[in-house]
């Protein structure tokens, strides 16, 4: 595990000491949590900007068009 100094402004590390103690954590466990949560995200926003580069938009059509043409069923409608 590594050490990390952090400076943040006093209204942030106030914000943070209340949230993790309404969280039932320490500082240090929250801010790898939230560390955690926006390097997931980066790297979600990566893989599908690759996947979208690899896409197709003639396979994409010819897999809806597979797909039967019916009615939705009741819960699947959209209501007005």
């Amino acid at each position: 595990m590594s050490t990390l100094s952090l400076r943040l402004p006093d209204s942030i590390h106030r914000e943070l000491k209340e949230l993790a103690k309404k969280e039932g954590v320490s500082i240090n466990h929250f801010i790898s949590l939230a560390v955690a949560e926006k390097v997931s995200a980066l790297r979600t926003v990566d893989y599908l900007i690759h996947r979208a580069a690899r896409a197709n938009s003639t396979d994409l059509l010819s897999i809806l068009d597979q797909a039967p043409d019916v009615e939705p069923e009741d819960h699947d409608r959209i209501r007005k």
